[in-house]
């Protein structure tokens, strides 16, 4: 479908196929240019900053973050998206595990934190296993579509699963093998968790290795211990597996070495074909305290209503929450979350403002939805998904922002889930008018597409888009300065120090977001809706 808008000479101001629209495309380049790094930068400080407290949801943080975003949307002139109000409230449940534990097996005691993570999802004061017998099931996927389950044959009824992370695509690169070195759900913690439970395990644990999980045991550390939130629901979880967690990868070679297995060994049978094997008599003990605490949690929506028809809406999304503060932890306590995830925060407010710009309102309405507890599990967006304000079949097109990129001007953009959806067209078009071309996720065996906030859109039948930064420097200054910074981030992805530094260059994540802004711009003057491609998972629900 031709374009109309080019950022060297903006020539017509209708779309081709599309009705007449007094928006000029003078309108549409206000909006465009009014997108700025000095801007986003004012916004990912206040949100970043250490009075909001890492933007833990349920906290002070999460209060002061809502009173910002009520205000900065206000401001633009947005409307309450849910109704007479801008919240949607999402009830959740934090547990938090008592850090004096140990699991032993085999007559050793394992520490916390330096060996092992466990915890448990039931909502319950104590859980625990005792002298459960181990059983490795390889990757612990059971998926009838790609004729593989590691549970074939297996009664696992009060024993602990031992499984890899990934999914046997990622250790063959065999294309022919689920989707070769592409992430599918089947390789994500949540999925092993949930099938581990569906199977009767007591107990469930994942061998933590950094390339097939894509970020290092810190993350583990850091991420899976302290306040874990969940849904409160009325069975208590007590469907899970009593507990559930990681140990390095160190633990797992010696506990096969007292099982008389070899781990490299046992891995790679486990890519070759479904397989599980007993690990001999070894048995695992584990007490897990929990402290309870139930709360109300609030995902933000703010519409600006479409002139033609508004009922029908673009929708942006973006985590607001952080992972808080540790007060037990030592040195610097506040996970400040400044690039995970206070630049989509603030890139969705930047993109907002941008639509306020038109000199009318576009045909469709543009939706902005800043959602809770994705660091917990996309929490806040599976619930909207479950209790959608707006239906999926008044849902256009998901675009969503999430960790911008700091790396400076780049020639391609990465999209993470290229060729689910016609997004990806309507991107390449836009990205075409800046000098760039559409490039395949960069880093496909992380599974990006599961683990941010499009996915829930995505399970609803909506066509969503994730896309972000690229892999091409724009020029030989930017290249170096990637190099350095990208050592930077990598290195504290959800730690205290993802906080704002004046350094970071915002040029690249202005490029991205006005691609975003004129995506979504374009779906909202089209008659037809974007859909998914034919060999996606996902399709439209009639």
């Amino acid at each position: 479908m031709k374009r109309y808008f080019s950022l060297t000479l903006i020539t017509t101001a209708i779309l081709a196929g599309c009705a007449t629209t007094s928006i000029t495309s003078d309108d549409v380049a206000k909006g465009y240019n009014s997108i700025q790094a000095d801007e986003i930068a004012k916004h990912v400080k206040v949100l970043a900053s250490d009075e909001f407290g890492g933007r833990a949801p349920s906290s002070e943080g999460e209060k002061l973050t809502l009173d910002y975003l009520t205000k900065e949307f206000t401001a633009l002139g947005f409307k309450p998206g849910n109704g007479d109000s801008f919240f949607q409230e999402v009830p959740l449940v934090s547990l938090e595990a008592d850090s004096d534990m140990v699991l032993n097996i085999g007559g050793k005691d394992y520490q916390y934190k330096k060996d092992m993570v466990m915890g448990s999802s039931r909502i319950s004061a104590q859980e625990g296993i005792e002298n459960s017998e181990l059983v490795f099931v390889g990757y612990g996927v059971n998926a009838p579509e790609y004729n593989w389950n590691d549970y074939e044959g297996l009664d696992v009824k009060g024993k602990t699963v031992v499984m890899l992370v990934n999914d046997p695509g990622f250790a063959t690169k065999d294309p022919a093998l689920f989707t070769g070195d592409a992430m599918t759900y089947y390789g994500r913690w949540t999925y092993k968790y949930e099938e581990a439970s569906r199977q009767g395990a007591a107990g469930a644990i994942i061998i933590h290795e950094t390339a097939p999980a894509s970020y290092p045991w810190s993350v583990v550390e850091n991420s899976w211990s302290g306040e874990q939130f969940g849904f409160v629901k009325e069975n208590n979880n007590m469907d899970r597996v009593a507990v559930e967690g990681w140990v390095t990868v160190d633990v797992a070679k010696e506990l096969f070495s007292k099982a008389g297995l070899d781990f490299e060994t046992a891995k790679a049978n486990a890519a070759k074909g479904a397989y599980h094997v007993d690990m001999g008599d070894l048995t695992a003990t584990v007490n897990v305290k929990n402290t309870i605490k139930k709360s109300v949690s609030y995902n933000f929506i703010a519409t600006l209503p479409g002139s033609k028809t508004p009922d029908e809406h673009i929708i942006y999304s973006a985590h607001w929450d952080h992972l808080g503060t540790d007060k037990n932890r030592k040195g610097d306590q506040i996970y400040n979350g400044a690039h995970d995830n206070a630049t989509g925060t603030a890139g969705m407010i930047e993109v907002a403002e941008a639509f306020t710009k038109l000199g009318k309102r576009p045909d469709r309405s543009m939706t902005f939805l800043a959602v809770t507890a994705e660091e917990q599990g996309l929490l806040g967006s599976k619930y909207y998904a479950a209790n959608p304000v707006i239906p999926a079949n008044k849902t256009v097109a998901n675009i969503n922002m999430d960790s911008l990129n700091l790396l400076g001007k780049v020639k391609d953009i990465s999209v993470v889930g290229i060729g689910k959806s016609q997004m990806d067209e309507l991107l390449a078009t836009a990205a075409k008018e800046q000098g760039r071309t559409v490039s395949g996720d960069p880093k496909p065996s992380s599974g990006g597409y599961y683990r941010s906030d499009h996915f829930a859109f995505a399970n609803m039948g909506v066509p969503a888009m994730y896309a972000g930064g690229g892999t091409q420097a724009f020029d030989d200054e930017t290249a170096n300065y990637r190099k350095r910074m990208s050592l930077v981030l990598r290195g504290c992805y959800h730690q205290p120090c993802d906080r704002y530094r004046d350094e970071w260059d915002l040029s690249g994540a202005v490029q991205d977001l006005q691609l975003f802004y004129k995506v979504g711009f374009d779906i909202s003057q089209q008659t037809q809706w974007p859909t998914w491609n034919e060999n996606s998972e996902f399709q439209r629900k009639k």
